[in-house]
């Protein structure tokens, strides 16, 4: 449940009203005018009606400048909805403009996702290097990877060029201070013995591709539905983040064929995650509002997912080549 407040002239009322009352809003309310002659109105809908008003306003009040539009989540409404009306709220996407909010800020390259980047890293690492899966979890909590990932999808769903460049920004540099501080940590502090934590993450087969495709879509219905992203981050820095750690802790003890084991393993996770995130993006309808920019996203989730399927196919060739030489 959602509580809109609206902000704007007095000749834009009647249409607002219209808006509520085709949109099936639960409620309109109008106040008087203040001083400028703007008018305060509030409207209550469902989750599952306000994307259509949200759209339907920003049309009506595209050219007034004076206009404000505010979402407030509301906790507690009375009367309570009926059951059919509460599952339909448990269904709802998110607000589009809810959705680009929280991936454009899990899309920045700021110091904060840098000491992220380095803190998980580093607790990952200890945990590889240490055979210590506590500490592996803990580093898989943190999951700084998987904001960048869903803001490319996301920027992909509204054909955002500007979002899908700074989430792949923050992704290579995400990844590649992960691969630099723990490839400094293998080469400062020898490992005497290889153990399964380590080994395991060097290791590709096709059901790390079903692990990644699974996350990658855990990740964005949570994203997309307001589940929680508590489960869903650890999924996804289980995908991610470990076989960083350990590209970089094996080029630091001069281990290649096993580097070039978890880089393998570490691409195939975010083709995967990438790819299905996006399947997700598409099968919710996830658009942007006007008709022009719907083309140009559409064009684009074409292109991307025809690109993330066809390296996914040449990433599992590559599978199957290397355990069959026994690599």
């Amino acid at each position: 449940m959602k509580l809109i407040e609206i902000t704007a002239p007095a000749e834009c009322v009647d249409c607002i009203s219209a808006i509520a009352e085709e949109r099936e809003a639960q409620d309109f309310r109008l106040g008087p005018a203040d001083q400028s002659g703007l008018h305060t109105m509030r409207m209550l809908a469902s989750d599952d009606r306000v994307q259509p008003i949200l759209d339907a306003l920003q049309t009506t009040l595209a050219a007034q400048a004076a206009a404000r539009v505010l979402v407030i989540a509301v906790e507690v409404s009375l009367p309570q909805a009926t059951d059919e009306e509460r599952k339909k709220e448990d269904t709802a996407l998110a607000a589009r403009e809810a959705l680009y909010d929280t991936a454009e800020k899990s899309a920045r390259l700021d110091l904060n996702y840098v000491i992220l980047v380095l803190l998980s890293t580093l607790v990952a690492a200890i945990g590889l290097m240490e055979n210590n899966v506590a500490v592996v979890i803990g580093a898989m909590v943190i999951a700084p990877l998987l904001g960048p990932n869903m803001a490319f999808g996301m920027g992909t769903a509204l054909g955002d060029t500007a979002l899908m460049k700074q989430a792949s920004k923050s992704l290579a540099a995400g990844i590649a201070i992960a691969i630099a501080m723990s490839a400094l940590i293998g080469i400062f502090w020898p490992i005497e013995k290889l153990n399964p934590e380590l080994l395991s993450r060097t290791e590709v087969n096709l059901a790390a591709v079903a692990l990644a495709l699974a996350s990658g879509a855990a990740a964005a219905l949570s994203l997309t539905t307001g589940l929680s992203s508590v489960l869903v981050g650890v999924m996804v820095a289980v995908a991610l983040l470990p076989p960083a750690a350990t590209v970089g802790l094996m080029l630091g003890h001069g281990r290649w064929e096993l580097a070039a084991g978890a880089a393998l393993l570490l691409a195939v996770n975010i083709v995967c995650v990438n790819l299905s995130c996006k399947l997700v993006f598409l099968l919710k309808g996830i658009a942007p509002r006007t008709w022009w920019q719907k083309k140009t996203a559409r064009r684009a989730m074409r292109n991307y997912i025809g690109i993330w399927a066809v390296t996914l196919v040449l990433l599992v060739l590559a599978i199957l080549v290397r355990n069959r030489l026994g690599l």
